[in-house]
């Protein structure tokens, strides 16, 4: 159920609770759907350039990159097998998937490789950098803009938070804990990891906290109340 306040139309542009059938029916799909699939759209183009600046990935990314180097799949399809892996996770964790989840598994991964097949990796170290810097600035964005559209957890995202609701221990620990164990994984199978994956380690959590009051879409709170499990 959401806690925010209501606005005089019945609207709330604030993050709202909502189960998987309370986010198709809480309005404004015309304006959400398209924010949804823009935001996962960016994230993909954002790995790409994160990628192609040979300066390092996000954690998550790290494995991705290492998989690859054992198994005949790009980095988009690999993204896309480990994203329903993490979903596998969510049943005994008791997550509910929205159509921003399943979405979020496939998007992400296809728009990755398609940005991939069209960037190359700049020759000037100063071009590299401001590859890998604009994919983290562009990531939070991404994040920002699909996670207020207000469809649905990605995979990891929900991995996070159901874990954190069974053990008990705070989300910045838990996705902490996630992310230092995809990156030792990764870094075994020969993943990249470099520069940008501090500067993302350090910068998507406060660019995405900065971003999201800006593009959070109004959901209807009357069908919230009525629809949120």
């Amino acid at each position: 159920m959401s806690t925010s306040t209501t606005t005089a139309n019945g609207t709330a542009a604030v993050l709202a609770d909502l189960g998987p059938i309370a986010q198709l029916r809480a309005g404004g799909l015309g304006r959400r759907l398209p924010q949804l699939y823009a935001g996962l759209v960016l994230y993909g183009l954002s790995i790409a350039m994160m990628v192609r600046s040979d300066l390092g990935v996000a954690p998550w990314d790290v494995l991705h990159t290492g998989v690859t180097h054992h198994l005949p799949f790009t980095i988009g399809q690999v993204l896309v097998g480990v994203s329903f892996l993490v979903l596998v996770f969510w049943i005994p964790l008791r997550e509910k998937p929205g159509i921003g989840t399943v979405s979020n598994a496939l998007v992400i991964g296809f728009s990755a490789d398609l940005f991939l097949s069209v960037l190359s990796t700049p020759d000037s170290l100063v071009a590299r950098a401001a590859l890998v810097v604009g994919g983290v600035v562009l990531c939070g964005l991404a994040t920002a803009v699909y996670i207020g559209a207000q469809l649905g957890r990605g995979p990891r995202d929900g991995l996070m938070t159901g874990l954190s609701r069974r053990t008990g221990l705070s989300l910045r620990l838990v996705r902490t804990g996630l992310e230092i164990t995809v990156v030792v994984i990764g870094l075994l199978l020969g993943g990249a990891l470099g520069f940008g994956t501090v500067l993302y380690a350090l910068g998507i959590g406060p660019l995405t906290q900065a971003m999201l009051p800006y593009v959070i879409a109004p959901v209807s709170v009357r069908d919230v109340v009525t629809s949120a499990e």
